[in-house]
Order: structure tokens, then C-alpha cells, then sequence
């Protein structure tokens, strides 16, 4: 059977501060910076860079949110003047502008103010199937 290693506090048993310096040094946590993990975003920032470098920070991805395009009712007049009849729009129409020729407009979704100006003005406006 191997012969058991002496621990490293036997040696320094006898002497007066085992190792650590002067005396006042072993009292607390104060020669060491804290306990654990205190200091870690103070003084003991340069170890947490080069040794623990993802330890803080927002960890994968955020997914960004479904937004429909936008139409206004003033571009549906200007493709109106160049004499477009039909309109058709994969994202929402809202009701800003003026128009004054009737058109026929397909669209994903409408706000009320613009199916009310577009009723006004002699034309439809119908969802995209």
C-alpha cells in the first residue's frame, strides 16, 4: 500500500503565520480582493476578460417581429393618374392622402379610413386569397 502524503498545513504547523505573510494578512478576505466571485465587475475585471470572457452579456439571437409593408392612399392616387385601374398590395393601405379616381384594390389588410375613402372615391377594395 503507498505510503499517505503529509498535507501541506503540517508543514507550516509551529510557525507563526502559516505561510501567509504577516500576520494581519490571513484576517478576512481583505488581502485577496473579496470572496468568490466579489470584484468581478471592479477590480477583478481583467481577470474576467482573459480568463471568463462570456461569463456577462445577452446570450442567442431575438427573432425580429412580423411587420406588414405600408401603402398610403396619395401613392395608390399617383399609380391611379398613370392610369393604373388596379391595385394590388401584399401588406396594409392606410388612409393618408386624397384620392380621386375610382380603383379596384387587393390588399392583406386595410385600415377603416381607407376602405372609407376608397368607397367614397366609386371604388373596391377586396383581401388578397
Amino acid at each position: 500500500m503507498p505510503e499517505r502524503k503529509d498535507r501541506k498545513i503540517k508543514k507550516y504547523r509551529g510557525t507563526r503565520s502559516c505561510g501567509t505573510g504577516n500576520t494581519k494578512n490571513k484576517r478576512g478576505s481583505g488581502c485577496r480582493g473579496g470572496v468568490g466571485n466579489a470584484g468581478l465587475h471592479k477590480h477583478k475585471w481583467s481577470w474576467v476578460t482573459k480568463n471568463d470572457p462570456n461569463r456577462y452579456g445577452r446570450e442567442g439571437l431575438k427573432r425580429k417581429g412580423h411587420r406588414l409593408k405600408v401603402m398610403n392612399l396619395y401613392q395608390i392616387d399617383s399609380l391611379a393618374e398613370k392610369g393604373e385601374k388596379k391595385v394590388e398590395f401584399k401588406g396594409k393601405i392606410l388612409g393618408t392622402g386624397k384620392i380621386r379616381s375610382p380603383v379596384e384594390v387587393k390588399a392583406l389588410s386595410w385600415s377603416a379610413r381607407a376602405e372609407e375613402k376608397i368607397t367614397e372615391a366609386g371604388g373596391k377594395i377586396s383581401k388578397i386569397e
